[in-house]
């Protein structure tokens, strides 16, 4: 069974902790150097197979025009509120000396030359998209090579020459493009530290023990070395997406946190139980390692089943937070065992639960009030459990219309990608953006790449700029480029709105579907939309279509599992259902934060944006796996009880009342380390740390403590109903909560009430 696998495991690890301790730390030496020596740095390849941008890129590269490549930009403007470009002769020099210096950095390929396009006469600058109208702004767009080619070290050079040139030159110079999304660094390390320092603050609360607070903390550090240098290896193999060492920081911090303070709390109530610190430590893993097991595994595989929706930098991204997450998992079974060996007694002084248990030894009553886990219910949550078991009908529908009305804001849901616009106008990627926006339109942005092969049709590529630049949506196109080699011709053209805008989106559809169509005929030619603004609009369009079939998959996992746990289908069928409120009402206020801006500025949010197309069904892998966690720790309780008194009333308020305390520590912590990413500058960073914190803090509140005990209480005995046939069928053993109890002792030895139908 798995409890005697996990007390081996357990034991193992008690009696020989230093080899363990040691086993880690080659472990994670190891997985540093070869993360210095093999790994790479995370890529963004927001493509997918049979994409039409796909299709465009894959015509790029064949053209060979270098436009396949990184590129930034340099913004410029006069320092003189009255000059211009156009009659002022020192901007002007100033402008060809910043592109003479920036064209020669290392890796550049090429720079466009405002400065001489503007001695060829202002309206050919005009029209080649190099100077604004008014001759206030210019734009030195900047190509280098693919990534793979590139470093950190290009992007500093750049900003170097800027820093220097701002002291030299009377311009305002800011800076932007992919360059700067690929190699800035991210801001995740304060985050980090934040969510760890708070999580400390209530591990110490919870235990009232410095000792014990250190304990989950220090595992989690090591587990986090080891799996993000994994991840850093992986990223030396395949593109690995920039948001996944964020995401992985993030999730891994608050399932390792979270998962050693299962085991730690379980290993202090043996020993408060008079438990020899081995054997407590062994028995902690064995009872409370099921559910961590159980956890970790429903969020790696919810996770990794991303790979339906077909796009490859999901994919991996999911596969880099699943090593994380089954680090933390090992970790928490082997290296936790190991500390708590080492601190030996010291972890069953003082602290709080400790002081319970003694408290709650048989009275004169005779009263047994501690579990078979060992857990002593609050006097305070027992009342709160107590009353709402009372009073299931209002609770529960008081707290599913709450929920529900939570989460009507998803009808207004809308994918996309944030830009630059989006970023604090402290960093100077918005200021470019804005400078852009100002002076060539929105747009400039965001332009779009249209990829053509005429096959054979010489009169094709004349018809093509024709229609696309008499497009409503479009307001200009730049002069086509033609390979001589191949005749693959590639044309950029600016939309008239943002690269945020639905109408952005509503252009790029236009001109797949009625404007390229109707200009290459039935001939033989080949047309593709491509560029930043496509791309992003058909992986969202590709995400939301398969993200029905993924919550299905998830949901019908998620309810096969459970009833296999606990042998029962209400108990499933209500956890699958709350579980999908409690996210949905997440949604809700994300769409409510980012898209309408309510209380925005709460968390460093300057302007509304459109919700990340690949969040939502990240953010539903990850919630579904850790509220399973939630969910097998208090039903297991409410299982025991049941078994145990036959009541299923006492059942739900020892057992929800008895998890209470580690439930909301638990939740506590995964809170403050989720919103310690929420006030990141990088808004999907903001939008994964906001929709984390809000699910579990619904789900650890609301639903964990109120709509639980209430729809169990309504439900009674059927609550643990099974049709005899699928009892039958059913799987017995590793994975029952049957099973991994059998120690359990019914009231008055009679055997423990079993519902099966028949």
């Amino acid at each position: 069974m798995l409890s005697k696998a996990l007390l081996r495991l357990g034991t193992g690890a008690v009696r020989h902790p230093w080899r363990v301790i040691a086993a880690w730390l080659v472990a994670a030496t190891l997985t540093v150097l070869a993360a210095v020596a093999f790994g790479g740095r995370a890529a963004d390849s927001m493509t997918a197979p049979g994409l039409d941008s796909q299709r465009a890129a894959e015509l790029i590269e064949r053209a060979g025009t270098g436009q396949e490549g990184m590129t930034a930009h340099v913004v410029v403007t006069p320092l003189d509120g009255g000059a211009t470009f156009f009659g002022d002769a020192a901007a002007r020099t100033a402008l060809a000396r910043l592109r003479t210096e920036v064209r020669g950095l290392p890796h550049v390929l090429g720079a466009s030359d405002p400065a001489g396009a503007l001695d060829a006469g202002g309206d050919s600058a005009v029209r080649g998209g190099l100077v604004s109208a008014d001759g206030r702004i210019a734009v030195v767009r900047v190509q280098y090579p693919d990534q793979s080619r590139l470093s950190a070290e290009d992007l500093d050079a750049l900003v170097e020459l800027g820093g220097r040139l701002r002291a030299e030159l009377p311009l305002r110079i800011e800076m932007g493009g992919n360059l700067f999304y690929a190699f800035s660094d991210p801001d995740g390390g304060v985050s980090e530290l934040i969510g760890l320092l708070a999580a400390a603050a209530i591990l110490f609360l919870a235990f009232g023990s410095l000792v014990a607070a250190a304990l989950p903390i220090g595992m989690a550090v090591f587990g986090l070395t080891v799996g993000v240098a994994t991840m850093t290896v992986l990223a030396g193999v395949t593109d690995v997406p920039t948001f996944a060492p964020v995401l992985s920081s993030m999730v891994g911090l608050g399932v390792g946190i979270d998962y050693a303070l299962f085991v730690l709390a379980r290993h202090r109530e043996h020993l408060a139980r008079g438990l020899d610190p081995q054997e407590a430590a062994g028995r902690a893993v064995a009872t409370a390692g099921r559910p961590v097991v159980f956890a970790g595994g429903t969020v790696v595989v919810s996770i990794l089943g991303m790979a339906v929706a077909n796009v490859p930098f999901m994919t991996v991204g999911g596969l880099a937070v699943s090593i994380v997450v089954l680090t933390m998992v090992l970790a928490s079974v082997t290296l936790l065992p190991a500390f708590l060996a080492v601190a030996g007694p010291r972890l069953g002084r003082a602290g709080r639960i400790a002081r319970t248990l003694r408290a709650g030894r048989p009275g004169r009553s005779g009263r047994r009030r501690d579990t078979e886990a060992g857990a002593v219910p609050a006097a305070g949550w027992r009342r709160w459990i107590g009353h709402v078991s009372r009073h299931p009908v209002p609770y529960a529908a008081g707290a599913a219309g709450l929920l529900l009305t939570a989460a009507l804001p998803v009808l207004g849901l809308r994918v996309g990608l944030p830009d630059d616009g989006s970023l604090p106008r402290s960093r100077t990627e918005r200021r470019a953006y804005d400078l852009v926006a100002e002076g060539f339109g929105p747009g400039a942005n965001g332009p779009l790449v249209i990829a053509a092969d005429p096959a054979g049709d010489p009169g094709v590529l004349d018809r093509l700029v024709a229609a696309v630049a008499a497009d409503p949506g479009i307001a200009s196109v730049a002069p086509t480029h033609i390979d001589r080699a191949g005749g693959i011709a590639t044309l950029v053209v600016f939309p008239t709105t943002g690269p945020q805008e639905k109408a952005t989106a509503d252009t790029v559809a236009r001109l797949r579907a009625e404007v390229l169509p109707a200009a290459i005929g039935h001939g033989t030619a080949r047309v593709h939309v491509g560029g930043a603004a496509a791309s992003l609009s058909d992986v969202g369009r590709r995400t939301s279509q398969r993200l029905p079939l993924f919550v299905a998959a998830v949901l019908a996992l998620s309810f096969l599992l459970l009833m296999l746990v606990f042998r029962s289908v209400l108990v499933p069928l209500k956890a699958v259902l709350l579980n999908l409120l409690s996210i949905g009402a997440a949604y809700g206020i994300m769409v409510a934060v980012f898209q309408w801006g309510w209380a925005g500025a709460l968390i460093g949010l300057e302007a509304t944006v459109p919700i990340v197309s690949f969040i939502p069904m990240f953010l539903f892998a990850i919630l579904f796996g850790l509220s399973m966690d939630y969910e097998v720790f208090l039903l297991s309780r409410v299982r025991e009880e049941y078994l145990r008194t036959g009541d299923n009333g006492t059942a739900i308020v020892e057992g929800v009342s008895g998890t209470a305390r580690i439930i909301t520590s638990a939740a506590l912590i995964m809170v403050a380390v989720f919103l310690s990413f929420a006030v990141a500058e990088d808004p999907s960073a903001k939008m994964f740390g906001l929709g984390l914190a809000a699910a579990i803090f619904i789900d650890a509140t609301v639903v964990r403590m109120v709509l639980v005990p209430a729809t169990m209480t309504l439900l009674g005995r059927a609550n643990w109903w099974l049709p005899g046939w699928l009892d039958r069928m059913l799987p017995r053993g590793p994975v029952g909560i049957d099973a991994d109890h059998a120690d359990v002792e019914p009231a008055g030895g009679a055997p423990g009430p079993r519902l099966v139908g028949r």
